[in-house]
Formats: structure tokens, sequence, C-alpha cells
């Protein structure tokens, strides 16, 4: 009987799979932190013989080449891959075993990148589970834009037909396990509320397998979202085979080592919740939470490259940042700290504080007049800053706001207009971290903590673009 293991990685919005016989088992597109799938074997007590990839990765680091080297696996890459460190290349047709009666077929699906291929689960010739990658998701399909801007459309059409050949081949009743498609941007539309799904579900609700090429195509590309910066550097060191990730614990900061840092220009990220870090932090540091999409967001926004330091409330929060940070090529910080936010600030150090509200009291603060200092200044000097993406701009904004998107926010503070800023973004955590990035910058500011779903219920117009 076979099994198959969620190795799931949700600050990234990625699983990868374990799946197995009573001896052995293979792993499908494998975390940068192996020590969860080696623990996963040995519960489960099978020897990983197999380690296979869908594609080369963009956005996350992976664990394929070290998870091979350690377990002595073969690690399959698709032939077409950029890949350069050692792999068995696997092309389409060819069955993999991995256990008595179990068995992968490759199936070629390019879209997602020119050299994808699915795995196809079979047990005694029966078809058991297809693990999908970037191909085909939940109610969606991995994005075409992340190679090659000039092999997007190409790319699309050619995801259209991956996906209908899938559909093709297999039956209703398989189970579709994708390796994006759970917050990930790596998906060209939005998460869908379903958990799993299988080829006969998709086939009813996946547009990817309802409209026809053409359709299908112009939809995908008007919905493609913003691109995180660090994929551009994520992919090439798949490519390369990346070095095995160091877990060890960073140097300990003191309070003069946090100052330093800051003076040379690096960041300080605060790890703590965006409630703690408003009532005070050390002044310059920038706040990420540890709870947040802290990966996603921190190697989007931080220059590739440069050196960070963490503080964070305890060895634990710090641990698990550190290996959050790792799975998406932020191997080490180069220094970190733990406790409370006095002692990281030294003696005779003010801590920094601002002010957390919501919606409603944006509408009311407009509705006085109130202006920066609270005073009688009008609106004049309240700004309203929001800081979600284009595309969710796009469905509505508050009227009069400034807009600059979250990952642009640190090479742009000098343009947002003068007065008390009031940041918000869709839920609260992104406004979060405009707000300490304000705040780092001098500027007054307020974090609206708040969904915006709340703004034309607290009597703030929203303007609709689509009913213009």
């Amino acid at each position: 009987m076979y099994f198959v293991d969620i190795v799931e990685t949700e600050g990234l919005g990625n699983r990868g799979y374990l799946a197995g016989g009573a001896r052995t088992a293979v792993v499908v597109d494998p975390p940068r932190d192996i020590d969860r799938v080696v623990a996963m074997a040995a519960r489960r007590g099978v020897r990983i013989a197999r380690v296979v990839e869908t594609h080369v990765h963009n956005d996350y680091v992976s664990g394929g080449p070290e998870l091979a080297r350690i377990t002595g696996a073969r690690h399959g890459v698709p032939a077409d891959a950029p890949a350069t460190f050692p792999h068995t290349p696997v092309h389409d047709g060819d069955t993999l075993p991995v256990d008595e009666g179990l068995a992968l077929r490759v199936v070629a699906t390019p879209g997602h990148t020119p050299h994808h291929v699915a795995y196809v689960l079979t047990e005694d010739g029966r078809e058991a589970a297809a693990f999908t990658g970037g191909s085909l998701l939940i109610g969606s399909v991995g994005r075409p834009d992340l190679v090659e801007p000039r092999l997007t459309e190409e790319l699309a059409r050619a995801q259209h037909a991956s996906a209908r050949r899938l559909a093709r081949e297999l039956g209703d009743e398989v189970p579709v396990m994708p390796t994006h498609g759970f917050g990930s941007f790596c998906s060209s539309s939005p998460q869908t509320e379903r958990d799993s799904t299988t080829i006969g579900a998709e086939r009813e609700s996946n547009d990817v397998l309802r409209k026809d090429v053409d359709a299908f195509v112009a939809g995908l590309l008007a919905g493609l979202d913003d691109i995180p910066a660090y994929y551009t550097h994520i992919g090439p060191l798949n490519a390369r085979g990346p070095a095995p990730v160091d877990l060890s614990p960073a140097a300990a900061a003191d309070a003069g080592e946090i100052a330093r840092r800051l003076a040379a220009g690096e960041w300080v990220v605060d790890l703590r919740s965006r409630t703690a870090f408003s009532a005070g932090h050390v002044a310059g540091s920038y706040n990420f939470e540890a709870d947040g999409q802290l990966a996603t967001y921190l190697a989007w926004l931080i220059p590739w490259g440069k050196p960070v330091t963490l503080l964070a409330e305890s060895p634990e929060q710090l641990a698990g940042a550190q290996r959050e940070l790792a799975r998406v090529g932020i191997d080490r910080p180069a220094a970190a700290a733990t406790g409370d936010p006095r002692s990281w600030a030294g003696d005779g150090e003010r801590l920094r504080s601002f002010e957390r509200n919501t919606f409603a009291g944006l509408a009311e603060t407009r509705g006085s007049g109130a202006g920066s200092t609270g005073g009688a200044g009008g609106e004049a000097d309240v700004v309203v800053l929001d800081v979600r993406r284009d595309a969710e701009r796009a469905d509505g904004y508050v009227e009069g706001s400034a807009h600059i998107p979250i990952h642009e926010l640190h090479g742009r503070i000098g343009e947002v207009p003068p007065g008390r800023v009031w940041v918000h973004c869709a839920s609260g955590m992104r406004a979060a971290i405009a707000a300490s990035m304000l705040d780092a910058a001098g500027r007054e500011v307020v974090a609206v903590d708040d969904a915006f779903d709340a703004a034309g219920k607290a009597g703030l117009r929203v303007v609709r673009p689509e009913a213009e």
C-alpha cells in the first residue's frame, strides 16, 4: 500500500511530497530545510531512494541536491532544465521505480517553465496521484512569466496544452498534488478556498480546462501580478545547485553592535508582532512579523545580499525565522539578539513608537479636520498611503490616497507627501512593514491595522475604477 505525506511550507505557499511504499520512498520538490523530510521518512521507516524536481524553482531554494547527497538517492531533474549540478535527467515517458509495485511516470508539462514535468505515481499500473508542480494547480495554473518576458504568451499557451494533456490522460478520481498555489506568487491567480483537488474537480472548475486556448491565455495574461524581486536570484541559484543549509545560531548582538550595524546602513529587522513593535522599538529598525509572510516580504524588499540583523522575543522565534529565511536564500543573519527592546536600544536611548488605528479612526480624523499635530490643520495634513499592489488597488481605493506598493516603498519614501501618514494595506501586515520604514525615515506615521473592506463601512469614499 502506498502513502503520500505533504511537506508543507506555509509561509511561502508551497508543498513538497514524500511518497512511497513499505521500504523506499521518493521526495518531490523538497524544501531547502531537508531535516523535516528526513524526519518524516524516519517516522515512516522508509529509505529515500529518489528525489525528483518538477522544474527549476524561482520562489524557493531547493533542498534536492543536498537531500540526494546525504541519502544517496538518485536526483531526477527534467532533461531540458538548465541544471549544472550532478543529477539524472528525466524525459517525457520515463518510468522511475520507487518501491515494489510503485513507480513514477514522467509527463512533460511545459508552461510554468519550458522544461516543466509532472510525475504520475502508479501502484501496480493504476494511477494513484499526480504531482503537478507548477502546471495544474487548485483552481489555477502556475504563472508563465517567470522565465523570460518574451516567452510569456508562448508558455501560457503551452500551459493550456499541458493541463489538457493531464486531464486527457488521467482519470477524474486521480488526486492532483501541486507544489505551488497555497499563497505562492508562482500561482497565476489567488489561492482558492479548497485545500485538495482531483482531475475531475479541476475539469469542472479550472479555467484552463473550461476555456479555449485564446480565451484562457487572454485572461491569464491580464491577471498576472507583480513578481517578487528575489525570484531573479533564486532560479540561477537552483540551477547551479545551492549550498547546504546552515541553521546554526547567528552571532549575538548587543546594543552597541546593533547601533553600529544601523549606522552602517544595514537592515535590523524586528520579528515581534506589529502591536509590540508599534509600542516600542529601536529607532531605525524595520518590523517584519515572524508570524506573517516573513520570507516572501523580507526577501522581496531587502537589497539582495545586504546583511540583516534579527531581533526576536525568544530563541525559538529567532530559530524559526532563520529557517524560513534560508528557504529563500537569506542564508545567515549577520547578527541576532533576543529579549526585550530596551536592552537592544542601549543605555540612555529612547525607544520609538507610533500609533495604530483603524479605517474608522481615519474617517473620524478626516471628518474632524485634524492636522498632523492634532490641531486645526485641515485634511491636507492627513496623508493616506496605500501600499497594496497595483492589482489590488485596481479593485478599489480610498479617495485621495497616495499609492506606492510596499515592494517599492524603500526606494520611494521621498515621494510620500508631507503630513502625518496613515498607511494601509489589505489587512494590516504590510501596513506595519511600511509604517516601520516610514518611522525609520523620521516620518510621523499611523499604521492602519484593519481590513480594507472596513474602509467603506467606516464612511470613507472608496473609488471603484471599474464602475467609472
